[in-house]
């Protein structure tokens, strides 16, 4: 029972692999070119090959074979008469590999050529095996066969090389976002901020942040449970992300029931703007908060700072001020936004002091 479970994989895996002592059916149809000028061993070719069970597409010189090999569905495998009129086998393998580095198609050449400078020329050219004329059987079919076996190793590496590469971008994903919201997570925001810094201070450009924290967020899972919670960290999270309309705007999970909007070219009027409008925005969710001290219904408060950089400042700065604004915002009773501003302090941000 083991081995005839081993048979049955061995036939289904990749379509190439054989079944122990039958050639016939290792192909499993793989495509493989002829390119022969003589038409008696072109059609000795083709009805041999068939016999084994491969799918046979012929040339009659090289100018069709070439032409064949570098369409989007060339077969894998070819067969390449040295001597042929217009373009002979070697030559095909030289433009093959300039277009292939990878070397993905397996040539054999066929040559009545036996001196050894010859088969070394043929190899140079990038022919993989080559077969003496007039050929044997038995040989030819072993020669493909390895031919097959290297084809589908090279099938099964690429294949993994493209489920490595996906997992790969799956994985920096993943450690750029908020496993709870989806939304960008601190890690990818600090990067954002680095980016955007430089790029304003090349442009001498404003840029803007605003932070945001859920007002008596603790009480609200404390009162409703830490699903409810996260339900209400998500909801609070899309509604704030409804309010960056531009491409560049980025809103992020900052840490806990804190979340960062970051504004480029945006001065501090516009972050102001922005702001209310987040504001509004988690308040028209109407999610009951009993615990709050500021409304009835969960909502959030929010600090605003901008900045345009120069060589005295530092991301670390912004974050600095939007704090300070948005500490301002939950001393003043919360569910409102403060700015850092409008006037510029000694050091260039937009600064004020609490009303």
């Amino acid at each position: 029972m083991a081995g005839s479970g081993r048979g049955k994989l061995a036939t289904a895996h990749a379509g190439v692999r054989m079944r122990a002592g039958k050639a016939e059916d290792f192909s499993c149809a793989m495509r493989i070119l002829i390119a022969e000028d003589d038409p008696v061993s072109r059609r000795i070719l083709e009805t041999v090959l068939t016999k084994w069970g491969y799918e046979v597409l012929t040339a009659c010189d090289g100018e069709e074979a070439w032409a064949r090999l570098q369409r989007e569905d060339a077969p894998r495998v070819a067969i390449l008469d040295w001597m042929m009129p217009g373009m002979d086998g070697p030559e095909v393998c030289r433009r093959l590999r300039e277009i292939e580095p990878l070397r993905s198609t397996y040539v054999l050449l066929l040559t009545a050529r036996s001196e050894k400078e010859d088969i070394v020329a043929g190899f140079e050219a990038g022919a993989d095996d080559y077969v003496s004329k007039p050929f044997h059987h038995d040989e030819l079919r072993v020669r493909i066969r390895v031919g097959a076996r290297i084809v589908e190793l090279q099938q099964e590496l690429a294949a993994r090389v493209g489920e490595l590469e996906e997992a790969n971008r799956q994985l920096r994903g993943l450690s750029s976002q908020d496993g709870l919201t989806g939304i960008p997570n601190r890690r990818h925001f600090n990067a954002e901020l680095e980016k955007e810094w430089r790029r304003a201070l090349r442009g001498k450009a404003p840029l803007s942040l605003i932070m945001v924290d859920i007002d008596f967020f603790k009480r609200y899972n404390d009162e409703y449970g830490h699903l409810e919670g996260d339900s209400c960290l998500q909801s609070v999270s899309k509604a704030l992300g409804g309010g960056c309309r531009r491409a560049g705007d980025l809103v992020a999970r900052y840490g806990g029931e804190e979340f960062a909007v970051l504004l480029p070219s945006t001065d501090l009027a516009g972050a102001a703007t922005v702001a209310e409008n987040m504001r509004k925005a988690v308040e028209a969710l109407r999610l009951p908060h009993g615990s709050s001290e500021a409304s009835d219904i969960v909502t959030v408060s929010l600090g605003a700072a901008s900045v345009v950089p120069d060589a005295t400042l530092s991301p670390k700065d912004l974050i600095d001020a939007s704090d300070q604004a948005l500490y301002w915002g939950k001393n003043e009773g919360r569910n409102r936004v403060r700015i850092y501003g409008p006037e510029l302090d000694s050091e260039g941000l937009q600064a004020a002091t609490p009303e």
